[in-house]
């Protein structure tokens, strides 16, 4: 084991909630790390709460959390013991570059939610996803989970110099800062978002500081991120674009299917001289390509789509099984979409009926954006923010300064997520929010799990598959 204590299989933090606290903590308790998923989770508590807690796992968490009458007013305002009976979930307050302490707590109290029900697992390692580009959800989640114990920090989606630093203020009891990239005149500095514990709570304890793990997909960013004590991670996840999610864009966009070719391919060398402890994603979920990381000199693999499949997946069983039952015939279809996401990155769309991904049901939604995660904020000369987000309706959108070209093809990844984890909106007029569903494009890798588990397999089926092809490694040379 490497001098993080952090074992050889990563599970993948995916969508909002498919990585939910009862699949990492599965993982966790194999001896891997299992990783929960840090995207909306103030949504995603808050909304199971409404659903009536099945099974009381929210609310035995939160009789846990350490700011007792914080944790009673959250169930106050959002606990329905019989649940909404067809009502819409409560609207949520969206996120701003300005700290709301109600949001704050509530977003604090959410993460600790996630993290303290995944380790349950005993002494088993637990890590928490968050996503570079949800920048103004960071200092508040990350507060969170670290307040649960959590024991690494991954990230992605962006180029995360500032976390470092933020844990290390927040382990000594310190409130936390973070630059918010906006749009902004010449000459204007960029907006800086703090996060005070004893603002929001009265009290700010020491707490242990966790392993940050870098995602990066080239050495540039790597060795950028390492050649400074401040920026310095502990460790990389090296991905590549295979990986489902967002993925970093093509240094070019080549003329291929996908946009991406050999001007992408991290160069692992390069990564290893790097120096620090690393793991290899993206298409790495065969026992063979495990043990080729491992010879390349990674300590071991991060993996999604397999575990995102998984029985213990966060993901309603009537969306995996649809999955599934595309894999068996043969007609799994992911694709690499340069328009869905509003931030501008690719992201992995699976094509099935009845969901986002497929035009009839993307072209049937109507435009909105009433959670905001991926809004983006702008400030003009006399210092007015405004946030906008391409995915919502045209008129706002060009009234607020957007262009009308990059209307076109966006998805609201936020609703669309929630949805997949059976957690999505219930309008007055009726309408419900339809999934939208990602894994890696190596689909191939899907059917082959298949073949040895027909009729679906567990975590652990997963993790022990990856054994037996980490264990088979030679040391690299």
């Amino acid at each position: 084991m490497n001098n993080l204590g952090l074992p050889p299989i990563i599970q993948g933090g995916m969508g909002a909630a498919v990585s939910s606290w009862f699949l990492a903590r599965t993982v966790a308790n194999e001896g891997q790390l299992g990783v929960v998923s840090g995207t909306a989770l103030e949504t995603v508590v808050a909304r199971r709460l409404q659903n009536g807690d099945e099974g009381g796992h929210m609310q035995e968490a939160l009789s846990h959390f350490p700011y007792p009458e914080v944790a009673e007013e959250i169930l106050a305002k959002f606990y329905r013991a019989g649940g909404r009976n067809g009502e819409p979930f409560r609207p949520m307050r969206r996120l701003s570059i300005q700290a709301h302490r109600e949001h704050d707590q509530l977003a604090v109290a959410a993460n600790f939610v996630e993290v303290w029900l995944a380790k349950q697992s005993g002494n088993g390692k637990v890590g928490i996803n968050f996503l570079e580009k949800l920048q103004t959800a960071t200092p508040a989640a990350l507060y969170g989970a670290m307040l649960a114990g959590v024991d690494a920090i991954l990230m992605g989606a962006g180029i995360p110099r500032e976390i470092p630093q933020l844990m290390t203020d927040f382990s000594q009891g310190k409130s936390g800062h973070l630059s918010i990239d906006s749009e902004r005149p010449s000459g204007v500095d960029a907006p800086i978002l703090e996060f005070d514990p004893l603002e929001s709570f009265g009290k700010a304890p020491e707490l242990p500081r966790p392993a940050f793990l870098a995602i990066v997909t080239a050495e540039v960013l790597a060795s950028y991120l390492a050649r400074n004590e401040i920026t310095r991670p502990d460790g990389f996840i090296v991905e590549h674009y295979m990986a489902g999610g967002h993925n970093a864009p093509p240094r070019r966009m080549q003329d291929t299917e996908t946009g991406y070719g050999p001007l992408d391919e991290p160069n692992i060398a390069k990564i290893r001289d790097v120096g620090l402890p690393f793991w290899m994603a993206g298409g790495r979920a065969t026992p063979k390509s495990a043990e080729q990381a491992i010879e390349l000199g990674a300590e071991g693999v991060q993996v999604g789509s397999l575990f995102a499949l998984s029985n213990e997946s966060g993901l309603l069983p009537e969306y995996r099984e649809q999955m599934l039952d595309a894999a068996r015939n043969g007609n799994l279809r992911v694709r690499t979409d340069h328009l869905a996401s509003p931030t501008g990155f690719p992201f992995k769309v699976v094509e099935l009926p009845g969901t986002v991904g497929e035009q009839s049901t993307y072209e049937a939604r109507p435009r909105l954006c009433d959670l905001g995660y991926l809004r983006s904020s702008h400030i003009d000369e006399a210092g007015k923010v405004s946030y906008r987000c391409a995915a919502e309706p045209d008129k706002p959108y060009l009234k607020k300064g957007g262009e009308e070209p990059e209307l076109a093809g966006r998805i609201c990844l936020c609703n669309g997520l929630v949805a997949a984890v059976g957690l999505g909106q219930e309008r007055p007029d009726g309408y419900k929010e339809a999934p939208l569903l990602t894994l890696g494009s190596t689909t191939s890798d899907v059917e082959g799990m298949l073949k040895e588990f027909p009729n679906g397999w567990s975590a652990v089926d997963v993790v022990n598959r990856l054994l037996s092809g980490i264990n088979n490694a030679k040391a690299p040379v």
